[in-house]
């Protein structure tokens, strides 16, 4: 049995063996009974209160998180080298030959994205300074763009939202004329945009690149799904067969892209107050999604249905409507498609639920998406600055719901 294995009453009783206590003194210093202590250490009574666990732990002359089991394998704190990320997108001197081939390049910046994915920041913070300076020399602009995405995805993650836009702009810049690589950029753009709060101009940056990446019109059934440029409407059937299909991104990666931008354009929208225009822009992604075929995600979008879906959850907390959030948040979290996403994806998602739920004074539910986000992926929590501001304002609820105690005490917060 670990230490996360044992209940924390068992905590308790050892702990106040190792302090030479009886019960009975243990419930004297807490000016409690008997009785509950002996309930508490056979786990009949719950620690659900933030305060008396943390109570218990200073009588106990140990840290809260000793009683809660926490294992250290993911320390608290923004990783440091931020500050190397920062010098190597200030480097101009790009190299006149490659050092690497292509090919080599490839797998680092393919290892790289896996490394995002799976949430391990701190080991990306140290590998992106390399990879930037490599991506450079290489003088490939797919990859170039691939390594300004990454870099600009983490720095959002860290809180370095400039630093973050400046990325997803040299990422536009390298993409130059290449409709595909312009796209996957203003996706980084639109990101860094949203984490500075500037929700309209991420919407003024995203929805012009949707329209310019999707096909005119797909159509489901007997219904047409109409796709917007600018002040006009474009109506064309899907041609199932194939011939003189008309697709401006590439087949299934293209409408990917596309519906990945109409997925952050809704989301930005939704930061403006523009609910109706939120759903609708969800409506046209739903669209998307139902048209794709399988296809290998080479630009990392994870966009399909379920994006979708989620999507929907935090359009329904941006507006206030906390039931259906929840409703709909509670139902795809059992499904088999949200275990398929990318651990970053998952867990990124659960912070962002947490915080919508918090703006609507749902305390419990954003403990729940906090604990789940932690159990995910735990540098989504512990390494944010987003994910610590969430975990505080819950955490001064009285009485604070057990499940942030822990992640309260990770992050070094008092109360």
């Amino acid at each position: 049995m670990t230490s996360d294995d044992i209940p924390i009453g068992r905590r308790v009783a050892r702990w106040r063996v190792r302090r030479s206590m009886t019960q009975q003194m243990l419930a004297d210093r807490l000016r409690r009974s008997k009785s509950w202590v002996d309930k508490v250490e056979r786990g009949v009574r719950a620690l659900d209160r933030y305060s008396v666990i943390q109570e218990l732990a200073h009588v106990l002359r140990v840290d809260p998180e000793v009683l809660l089991g926490q294992q250290p394998s993911t320390p608290a704190g923004t990783p440091d080298g931020v500050d190397d990320i920062r010098a190597a997108l200030a480097r101009y001197d790009i190299p006149q030959a490659p050092a690497q081939t292509p090919e080599e390049v490839r797998r680092q910046v393919g290892y790289a994205w896996l490394t995002y994915q799976h949430a391990h920041y701190g080991q990306l913070v140290r590998l992106l300074p390399g990879l930037l300076a490599t991506a450079q020399a290489a003088q490939s602009p797919e990859l170039l763009v691939q390594a300004y995405r990454i870099t600009s995805s983490l720095l959002v993650k860290l809180g370095e939202a400039d630093l973050a836009w400046l990325a997803a702009d040299r990422a536009m810049t390298t993409a130059g004329d290449n409709q595909i690589l312009s796209a996957t950029a203003t996706i980084s753009v639109g990101q860094a945009l949203r984490a500075q709060d500037r929700d309209r101009l991420a919407l003024a940056a995203l929805l012009p690149a949707a329209n310019r990446v999707l096909p005119p019109a797909t159509r489901s059934g007997d219904q047409e799904v109409c796709v917007s440029f600018g002040d006009q409407t474009a109506r064309k059937p899907l041609d199932h067969g194939g011939e003189g299909r008309v697709d401006h991104g590439g087949g299934g990666r293209g409408r990917a892209v596309g519906g990945a931008l109409l997925v952050q354009a809704a989301l930005a929208a939704g930061g403006c107050g523009e609910h109706r225009r939120a759903d609708e822009l969800i409506d046209r992604a739903a669209g998307v999604a139902a048209h794709l075929r399988g296809y290998d995600d080479t630009h990392r979008t994870s966009f399909g249905p379920i994006a979708v879906d989620l999507a929907r959850v935090l359009s329904a907390a941006q507006r206030g409507d906390a039931d259906e959030a929840l409703r709909r948040h509670s139902t795809i979290v059992r499904r088999e498609a949200w275990r398929r996403l990318p651990v970053e994806y998952r867990g990124a998602y659960l912070v962002d639920v947490a915080r919508a739920y918090l703006q609507v004074g749902d305390l419990r539910g954003a403990a729940r998406a906090l604990v789940d986000a932690d159990s995910v992926a735990p540098a989504e929590v512990r390494c944010r600055p987003l994910a610590r501001t969430v975990i505080a304002d819950v955490a001064r609820a009285q009485p604070a719901p057990a499940g942030v105690a822990r992640l309260a005490t990770l992050v070094g917060l008092t109360r």
